[in-house]
């Protein structure tokens, strides 16, 4: 029988290979490696069409603009909106909150 901890530290390396404790994503500076990686619903293909898209178009200006890359639809942006974010609108975001 394994002890309570051992269990605990497989359950918890578990989740975290998975990605369900995936932390923020950048999308507009993720690799098609880290794109495939931590979205759920993006495999390898997909992840190179998001970062061909953010070349050939310039920086994606929100979150919901992934669903302009052929692929990717409200599904994949519903099941993943907690850890996508554009790094330079959240820290806008955060400035214009603590100045009010």
């Amino acid at each position: 029988m394994m002890k309570p901890k051992a269990l605990l530290f497989v359950i918890g390396t578990t989740f975290f290979a998975s990605g369900v404790f995936a932390g923020p994503l950048d999308i507009n500076s993720a690799t098609a490696v880290n794109l495939s990686d931590n979205i759920q619903g993006v495999g390898p293909k997909l992840a190179q069409a998001i970062v061909d898209y953010r070349e050939e178009n310039g920086p994606f200006l929100s979150v919901e603009a992934l669903m302009d890359v052929k692929g990717v639809g409200p599904t994949i942006l519903e099941e993943n909106l907690d850890i996508l974010l554009i790094r330079g609108l959240v820290d806008e975001k955060e400035s214009v909150e603590a100045t009010n």
